[in-house]
């Protein structure tokens, strides 16, 4: 059994849909508002299960009442009510939102609670949501349990809108962010109306998906409606463990030896590698330069302690990363001599040579030639003696 919030400012149009409803026997309660503010404070005290929303009311948009309806009983589910609205039916169109038309009929609702049936279904047998959950940022945008919990549902996006929207969100985390700067963002060319209910209904999307997905996280009204803040609770980011953990531990050393490797994990790919977002460049240039840094001093670690399978693993992640790095393909040349391995030494050489020469067309950098002449020479042949260059590039 379900109880039902219906808001409309069309008197009739209510009566007529608490009509249809109480004549169904999946609900017990049918309570119905022509005022929406009322009806915010109903849905806080009773909690319905299902709340039927008309989206174009004079005082107040429905995106809008749907925002406030969110946070006063985010675990209801919201039906659209509409009459045939272009901005409406864009926006349904834009985030494939629930919604039925005016006027209701009967058999297009029992589709509708068909769906939230299934819905309630799904939430009753679900694995429990993960003690803790860490998002994660490098590479692709993706939510993973620690290691020991449950499984985390994978974000089911409903527009690639609505996971940059969020992503911005999560750059912007725990910092109030306006309606007006989201609006231009990212809906510059539309009219200042249509992109606030693309922006409302979006915002809806998002927090949809983090509820499907388990994610404790929050994206609150903020500053008197004017803008939001996207509150991460007990939800940890990769890259703020990343970069936490290098301020913490310091400089490589055998005591902390494995708590940077494991730091180094983490970084997969780059930050948001997988999406062209223009502003997400400055973050990603700036946690490759401390990846970069923090990778060579782990290598350098690596090879001067004799780990050298390791040290060469460490270099060969550097070099697929940062590929014009000069210092990643010393490493993996002394690595691959010091392992006994001169058909790897050439291989590396040569590749060296096609990246710098061919592609960035500027000469080979001496530390390469030098070091690679010297090991033709017979000068280094397995010698422990770390390249000075090795050296500078961490300082």
């Amino acid at each position: 059994m379900m109880k039902a919030l219906l808001i409309d400012d069309e008197k009739l149009a209510v009566m007529h849909m608490e009509k249809l409803l109480r004549e169904l026997p999946e609900f017990e309660e049918v309570e119905s508002y022509t005022d929406p503010a009322a009806a915010v404070e109903a849905a806080r005290r009773s909690r319905p299960d299902v709340i039927f929303l008309d989206i174009v009311m004079p005082e107040i948009n429905g995106m809008q009442a749907a925002e406030m309806l969110q946070q006063a009983s985010p675990d209801s589910d919201i039906v659209f009510v509409t009459g045939y609205d272009r901005y409406a039916i864009e926006a349904f169109e834009l985030n494939a939102l629930d919604y039925v038309l005016k006027p209701v009929q009967r058999a297009r609702l029992a589709k509708t609670l068909s769906r939230l049936n299934g819905r309630r279904k799904e939430d009753t047998v679900s694995e429990p949501i993960p003690q803790e959950t860490v998002i994660g940022c490098f590479k692709t945008l993706r939510s993973c349990a620690v290691p020991g919990a449950s499984e985390a549902p994978p974000f089911r996006w409903r527009t690639m809108r609505a996971q940059e929207l969020f992503a911005y969100l999560l750059y912007h985390r725990e910092r109030f962010v306006g309606k007006d700067h989201l609006i231009q963002q990212f809906w510059p060319e539309s009219p200042f109306k249509r992109a606030s209910t693309y922006l409302y209904t979006t915002i809806y999307q998002i927090r949809q998906c983090l509820k499907q997905s388990g994610i404790d996280a929050e994206i609150v009204n903020a500053s008197g409606g004017e803008g939001y803040t996207l509150h991460l609770g007990s939800v940890a980011l990769d890259v703020d463990r990343f970069e936490s953990g290098i301020r913490s531990l310091g400089p490589v050393k055998a005591d902390n030896c494995a708590d940077h490797l494991r730091l180094s994990d983490l970084y997969i790919g780059d930050y948001l590698e997988d999406y062209d977002y223009a502003w997400a460049e400055g973050e990603r240039q700036r946690l490759r330069t401390m990846q970069l840094h923090h990778g060579s001093g782990l290598a350098l670690f690596l090879l001067e302690n004799n780990r050298i399978a390791e040290a060469a693993a460490a270099y060969e992640k550097l070099a697929l990363l940062h590929p014009y790095s000069e210092h990643a393909h010393l490493g993996l040349l002394q690595a691959y001599a010091l392992l006994g391995d001169p058909a790897a030494v050439d291989d590396r050489y040569r590749l060296a040579e096609r990246l710098f020469e061919q592609e960035l067309d500027v000469e080979m950098p001496i530390a390469l030639s030098e070091w690679y002449r010297r090991w033709n020479a017979g000068e280094i042949s397995g010698s422990g003696v770390v390249p000075p260059a090795l050296r500078s590039a961490v300082r």
